[in-house]
């Protein structure tokens, strides 16, 4: 499957008016996660590239991280719904809506902003290098599988 390319400015800005359809009481059509949550929970992908709030994987950990998730998260096909997460991504206390809703907007519009050619072969927090294409599968279709999950 092709994904938004959340490299480009009129895509990444689709992105962001589906972030801007949600409210603080939409409710999830699947799943567990308040809203807040969800986005707090999409955060955490670019936490991963922006910060050093999440320690990264070493030795065998990241080996088996390589081995079974990198493909599911940077390959073509769409996320199952219900799938498990990484303990990083575990949100599991509440939120404020407008906090992570301004945090996510501000992450989609800076790494549009730089560009793909910064991401390319750019080391991810426990997948090794990836290509430009990967890094956009990842952030692309993280955010679409939980705006879907919202319904916007």
């Amino acid at each position: 499957m092709n994904w938004k390319n959340l490299f480009e400015e009129k895509e990444s800005q689709e992105a962001i008016e589906r972030v801007n359809a949600l409210t603080p009481e939409t409710q999830p059509q699947w799943g567990k996660m308040s809203v807040a949550q969800m986005l707090a929970h999409c955060n955490v992908a670019y936490e991963l590239v922006y910060t050093d709030k999440h320690p990264k994987p070493k030795g065998f950990q990241k080996f088996m991280i390589k081995l079974f998730a990198k493909n599911i998260v940077v390959g073509p096909k769409p996320y199952k719904k219900n799938i498990r997460t990484a303990p990083a991504f575990l949100i599991t206390d509440e939120r404020e809506f407008e906090t992570e809703k301004k945090r996510l907007i501000d992450y989609v519009q800076k790494t549009q902003e730089l560009g793909a050619s910064h991401f390319d072969g750019k080391e991810s927090h426990a997948f090794g290098a990836l290509s430009k294409k990967e890094w956009n599968t990842l952030f692309s279709k993280h955010l679409d599988h939980h705006l879907n999950q919202f319904g916007v």
